[in-house]
């Protein structure tokens, strides 16, 4: 026998004794140098460094495997000293039906697909009739209640999960803001704020979150005339700010419903793309028209269809999508719709 097929012979039945031993009493004399040891748990696994000169063998212990927590680390943009950063509680966000970058494939994400994609092919799209100012999407309802801020942050998480894409979700709802709310942001300083002091910077008030690709301006403090602040020259500035300073960047408006202040048809004339929600069976066709028609019917206006009843007794969120420019949709066609 060749020392090749010897030292193989050798390894093998250390091998084969480490496997078939349990109690370490019935261990020949002078193999104390040879350990085995069974896994704690799934996650652990013995590896075998094998000797051909000495024909032992050595187990070694790997740590068990850690599932993604819900609940990652700071992005590695993040400078907790002093960027303002909120951990999003992502499990919880999924459980109130909002999609996540770890929610799995479902209805309401493919739809958000659906949604966002003519919104980025008229922001970004290699075409040569770009919409100006395309980047800058208004998301907005005829009355309140219909979804508007329900929509909002899904398509800010929709767009977050693009490879190139970034979004900042601005809550310019100052009549009723919710998105601090879901998101477990703090409310201020915000919008308002930078409305009011010329001496913040849009970088103040942003928040960082651990979806790495999302930003929060929330709406920052309550003050009596902050509809009127929506309509200012301030505005005007900001927003155009926004579409130049980060080109890249897709920014989301949770605006206020047109039917209730005059001020978000000022907001809808600063942005380049607008998103509708109506909400299924209950907004009156009417109300859609009267809403719309308060609108630049030049600038591409998606309407979402939200809360559609599927089947028989099973009520939730759903969206339909009828995307093109305003007199050219037939959504919402009942009363209501």
């Amino acid at each position: 026998m060749s020392d090749k097929q010897t030292d193989l012979s050798l390894i093998e039945k250390a091998v084969r004794r480490l496997e078939a031993r349990d109690d370490p009493k019935d261990r020949p004399h002078g193999e104390n140098d040879v350990q085995a040891r069974r896994p704690a748990d799934p996650g652990e696994a013995i590896h075998r460094d094998q000797d051909s000169d000495r024909g032992s063998a050595r187990a070694v212990t790997m740590p068990p495997f850690e599932p993604l927590p819900d609940i990652p680390p700071p992005p590695p943009d993040v400078d907790l000293t002093s960027d303002r950063y909120v951990e999003l509680d992502l499990a919880h966000l999924r459980e109130q039906g909002f999609i996540t970058a770890n929610s799995e494939r479902n209805h309401a994400s493919e739809e958000f697909r659906m949604i966002k994609r003519p919104l980025l092919a008229n922001a970004f799209g290699r075409g040569a009739e770009l919409v100006k100012h395309g980047n800058l999407i208004m998301v907005t309802s005829a009355k309140s209640g219909e979804g508007k801020t329900f929509t909002a942050i899904n398509l800010a998480m929709s767009i977050a999960m693009e490879m190139d894409k970034t979004v900042l979700l601005v809550d310019a709802d100052v009549g009723r803001a919710r998105v601090h709310q879901v998101l477990g942001t703090p409310q201020g300083p915000g919008l308002i704020d930078l409305l009011l002091d010329k001496d913040l910077d849009v970088g103040d008030v942003i928040i960082k979150t651990n979806i790495p690709k999302l930003r929060v301006i929330p709406m920052g403090r309550y003050h009596p005339h902050s509809n009127e602040l929506l309509a200012s020259e301030e505005m005007l500035r900001l927003t155009r700010e926004l579409a130049d300073r980060y080109p890249d960047r897709v920014v989301i408006f949770d605006s206020p419903p047109l039917l209730m202040t005059s001020e978000s048809v000022v907001v809808a004339g600063l942005v380049g793309q607008i998103v509708f929600v109506v909400e299924s069976s209950r907004t009156l066709q009417s109300s859609v028209k009267d809403a719309l028609a308060m609108l630049d019917s030049s600038k591409p206006i998606g309407l979402v269809l939200n809360k559609v009843r599927r089947t028989l007794g099973n009520y939730g969120y759903g969206y339909g999508y009828g995307y093109g420019y305003h007199g050219k949709s037939d959504t919402a066609k009942e009363t209501p719709a």
